[in-house]
Formats: C-alpha cells, sequence, structure tokens
C-alpha cells in the first residue's frame, strides 16, 4: 500500500501462516501521529502510527507494548513502555504498532513475526478524532 490515510482496519498478526485480526486505528497524518494515544484510557485493538521511527510515552495514562515494524511489515523489535518513557529510534523502522501492555504478547506478536495491515474503505473509516 502506498499512500497511507487517518482511519480503520485490520492488523493480522502472523499473516504467513494464517494469523489473527486485531482491530486497527491508522495515524498517518502529521496531528494524528503526533497524538496518538494521548488522552486516553486504553485502546481497542491497536494504533499504527505510519511513518514513524521511535516513540515517547510522556503524559500518556498507561503501560503500552510497541513493535517497530520495517518496511514489509516485519516485526523488528517489541518492547514494553510505561508512560514517561523516551523510546529508542530504530533505523530502519518504517512504522509502529502501538497497544495496551500484555497484548503483543496474547496475539504472539516477537521479532520475526510478519504481520498485514489492511484500511478499512474510505466509507467505513471512521472520522478523525478531534
Amino acid at each position: 500500500m502506498g499512500k497511507w490515510r487517518n482511519g480503520s482496519g485490520t492488523l493480522t498478526v502472523g499473516a504467513d501462516a494464517g494469523g489473527r485480526a486485531v482491530p486497527l486505528r491508522i495515524a498517518a497524518s502529521y496531528r494524528a501521529r503526533a497524538r496518538g494515544l494521548l488522552g486516553v484510557d486504553g485502546v481497542d485493538g491497536a494504533l499504527l502510527i505510519t511513518p514513524c521511527g521511535s516513540v515517547h510515552t510522556f503524559r500518556m495514562r498507561f503501560t503500552i507494548d510497541v513493535a517497530y515494524l520495517d518496511k514489509d511489515f516485519r516485526v523488528l523489535a517489541v518492547r514494553t513502555m510505561k508512560p514517561g518513557r523516551l523510546g529508542l529510534p530504530r533505523l530502519r523502522a518504517r512504522h509502529v504498532v502501538e497497544a495496551e501492555a500484555g497484548e503483543m504478547e496474547r496475539w504472539g506478536l516477537r521479532p520475526g513475526t510478519r504481520v498485514l495491515v489492511e484500511s478499512a474503505p474510505a466509507t467505513e473509516a471512521s472520522p478523525p478524532a478531534r
């Protein structure tokens, strides 16, 4: 997929072997990427931030799992970050997936895993948050 847009979609974990579908929110604009999960108390599914090579958890209200993905959507690293932390940049990372702490382990998301990201058609995409 070329140019990403804000909206919703599906993250399939383990795309090479059937996989598990997870609801996904996509943050592609500067504003949506900067906002991320700030100001929310949790996340249903996951958030894809693209393009992105590093994240922080300043002013966040809960601990998150962060997966760094390369250009082919293969997981480079998975980290758990408490609020108030600055993540190290990953040079090969092009996308980041965030979810509530513990979710990625439950989904089987680990380094080397390939994920598939599908955005919902524009008519079904949720409107951008204000």
